[in-house]
């Protein structure tokens, strides 16, 4: 089948770019409105001058702006595959997970389990859940992510300009971002960051995997010990401070702590142990997020713990006994 067999005959497309599509690339914005579309037609069309803007000529790399006028040729696309339906018990387990909502940001504290997006064999993520729990809203997309395992604050922008606000942002290192993690061993109150650089890793069963490594990247995190169990776990606050993959897990394992429940940095017997206290999932979450608003100020978002840990936390108390760091 060719790149451009089609169930229905193509047609002239013609877009009309208000101020939440503007500063977009032309390229990207292609690829958003036409589903299905391969990289090599959206450019194919662009470099033989068939998409016009305003009647004229564009790079792959022009940014729109407000009150440009897109002509799009006639495409033959093959039909797109039905998304899958959100359950009710997700949709409403997302609706009762909704922290925040005004006409710019959706703040929501994410299940465990639940991955951001759809994707490598994923049929429904936050995203997609989101979207068909707001079919009227023209703008809805992920501010930043969070792995599948972890839990707690994640941002969904309702319009571009409020998505390209908090980018900015987060590049000026203005948003804080501050998570809980359950880890192995008794944490020094000394030990306050971990700089190590991290590299990713392909393993040849096309897993990600990230390691401290010299060659790799700048990473920094901040951690404070907030609650002891014996000599046995330590809760620890985690700011980082760098947004590198899995940067949390990966700086807790080189300290010589990984985190209870992690499946890929963390340590078998110990995660097969603490599942007597009812950790059976990774103990990371995104606790707390300070953001200045789009709308203006600043606001902090609180992300409650889930009941789950929340009781394995008050069994581990009661079994080990806690000290509070000072």
């Amino acid at each position: 089948m060719s790149e451009e067999t089609t169930t229905s005959a193509p047609a002239v497309q013609w877009f009309e770019i208000d101020s939440e599509l503007a500063g977009q690339r032309i390229d990207n914005f292609l690829r958003t409105r036409l589903k299905g579309a391969p990289k090599t037609l959206i450019y194919r069309i662009l470099r033989k001058g068939e998409v016009r803007v305003n009647k004229k000529r564009i790079k792959p790399d022009y940014r729109l702006q407000d009150g440009d006028l897109v002509r799009v040729p006639p495409i033959r696309l093959s039909a797109e595959k039905p998304q899958a339906e959100v359950s009710d018990n997700l949709r409403e387990l997302v609706e009762r997970s909704i922290l925040f909502e005004d006409n710019d940001l959706i703040v929501i504290n994410k299940p465990s389990g639940l991955a951001v997006h759809g994707g490598s064999g994923i049929s429904l993520g936050l995203i997609e859940t989101i979207r068909q729990m707001r079919p009227d809203a023209k703008f809805l997309e992920l501010v930043h992510r969070l792995d599948r395992d972890t839990s707690g604050c994640i941002m969904v922008a309702k319009k571009r300009s409020a998505l390209r606000f908090l980018h900015a942002a987060m590049q000026a290192k203005q948003i804080t971002k501050i998570y809980h993690a359950l880890v192995e061993g008794k944490w020094s109150a000394r030990k306050l960051k971990v700089d190590a650089p991290l590299q990713k890793n392909e393993l040849k069963s096309g897993e990600r995997v990230v390691k401290a490594h010299p060659l790799g990247k700048l990473s920094l995190t901040e951690f404070k010990v907030l609650q002891r169990f014996g000599n046995f776990v330590t809760l620890v606050e985690a700011r980082p401070i760098t947004g590198r993959t899995h940067q949390i897990r990966v700086h807790c394992q080189f300290a010589g702590h990984p985190i209870i429940g992690d499946d890929k940095y963390g340590t078998d017997p110990v995660n097969r142990e603490m599942k007597s206290y009812g950790i059976r999932r990774l103990f990371l979450h995104a606790a707390e997020l300070r953001v200045p608003m789009p709308s203006g100020g600043r606001k902090i978002f609180h992300a409650p713990l889930g009941d789950e840990l929340e009781k394995s936390l008050k069994k581990l108390k009661k079994t080990e006994g806690q000290s509070t760091a000072r």
